[in-house]
């Protein structure tokens, strides 16, 4: 087994990546000496209970090269000695005439720190996304020729270009995804049989132990007892956020509801003017991002979750939203959209409700028919509690990753790759 893996993140740690975290802790618990790589520092305030057990250490490239030079400079005059700096220094330039853009230059500039710091009984190179993170490990893999792995999950796929997922995948070791979307279209771009592997993310049932769902007998009728509605998930366009507050908007004057978000993104200010306009405010809260405990307890008091995400302009979209997965562990009922790997979670009228993505009506009448009827949300509720115990414990899914980490032999596609 490969028991030195420096895994390599876009950003950590990070409050709305608890499942990368999560995997980390298993792959501690495991017996892999982990060494944590990160492209960018922190940005959150807080972070979750779980980031302070995990024990690695977290290395930090520099996050614009000019900021650390002699660094950079440094790394590269020892680092254009190593013996497949030449070939990583051919696919940079190759991949810079087809995508020539400053973020390009800085991801092999820290890759040649990274090859550089990197402690010398590294056995494994591992990216948490397959884009920007993807790439530093891979150019740092053919400087060192220590042998790597991806884990791709969903902007990372859905917005890359078919030469560049298909270069990586041919040449890491393997690869896993967490949705059969996601399967699909990377196993359509390899030309390797065994390059990709579905692990789903799942949740951590010790943590999210099944509270038996809203117990709440709230319809709506009552004002000082309004619905409590919730969603956790970044404002960005592929959660969808903007159709939500257009459905709460159609909501009838006689349902009395109080509807929270939680989660920061680019898009809140333009959320908060949309609540505003609607005339919402009083109706309707903003949090930002809060730690797993507070998002924890605040499903608990909630009677139902939702998350009406589509496919963005650019092509992004949501693999399996994690918060799905954790709202349903507590019983709560879901609102969702039949895209990507929420198929795989949630099925309409079963142990949840899907309604077609931006359809403002459609999703306006689930929200109502869940607020009014408490006996139908604890149905759905609880079949979504059954199914993530029955197909999303954490436990079950770490074991397929660990047995791809146990291939310690490098085999022949990326000993070439490293020449």
């Amino acid at each position: 087994m490969a028991k030195k893996i420096a895994v390599v993140l876009k950003g950590y740690p990070r409050l709305s990546e608890t499942f990368i975290a999560q995997e980390l802790l298993e792959l501690e618990r495991s017996g892999l000496e982990l060494r944590l790589i990160s492209l960018r520092h922190p940005t959150d305030k807080s972070k979750h209970p779980i980031h302070s057990e995990i024990k690695a250490k977290v290395s930090y490239l520099p996050e614009y090269l000019h900021q650390e030079p002699w660094r950079v400079l440094k790394a590269w005059w020892t680092s254009r000695k190593k013996s497949g700096y030449r070939k990583a220094l051919r696919t940079f330039l190759s991949d810079l005439k087809r995508d020539f853009t400053r973020n390009r230059l800085r991801r092999f500039g820290q890759a040649l720190v990274m090859a550089h710091e990197l402690p010398a009984n590294t056995d494994w190179l591992y990216a948490h996304f397959i884009h920007t993170p993807g790439s530093v490990t891979y150019y740092t893999h053919i400087m060192t020729g220590i042998p790597w792995s991806c884990s791709a999950h969903a902007k990372d796929i859905w917005t890359s270009p078919d030469w560049e997922l298909t270069e990586k995948l041919d040449n890491a070791a393997w690869t896993v995804t967490c949705t059969k979307s996601g399967f699909e279209h990377l196993r359509s771009l390899s030309s390797r049989e065994d390059a990709v592997h579905l692990v789903h993310h799942g949740v951590d049932l010790s943590r999210f132990a099944d509270s038996g769902g809203s117990q709440s007998s709230r319809d709506g009728s009552r004002k000082d007892d309004p619905i409590r509605i919730v969603t956790v998930g970044r404002a960005v366009a592929k959660k969808g956020l903007d159709t939500l507050v257009g459905a709460l908007a159609l909501l009838p004057e006689d349902l009395h509801w109080r509807w929270t978000h939680i989660g920061g993104g680019v898009l809140s200010n333009q959320l908060s003017q949309q609540i505003s306009e609607r005339g919402l405010s009083d109706r309707a809260e903003m949090l930002g991002s809060k730690p797993q405990q507070f998002v924890l307890q605040t499903y608990r008091d909630s009677d139902f979750f939702v998350l009406p995400c589509r496919i963005a302009d650019d092509g992004d979209r949501d693999g399996l939203p994690n918060v799905l997965v954790e709202a349903q562990s507590q019983g709560l009922a879901c609102i969702s959209s039949p895209i990507s790997g929420i198929v795989e979670l949630i099925e309409d009228q079963v142990n949840g409700l899907l309604t077609p993505p931006d359809d403002v009506r459609a999703l306006a009448r689930a929200i109502e028919t869940l607020a009014r009827d408490p006996t139908l949300r604890k149905r759905l509720g609880a079949a979504g509690a059954d199914k993530v115990k029955s197909d999303f414990d954490h436990r079950i899914e770490i074991i397929n990753l660990l047995k791809l980490f146990n291939r310690t032999d490098p085999e022949p596609h990326y000993q070439e790759a490293a020449q």
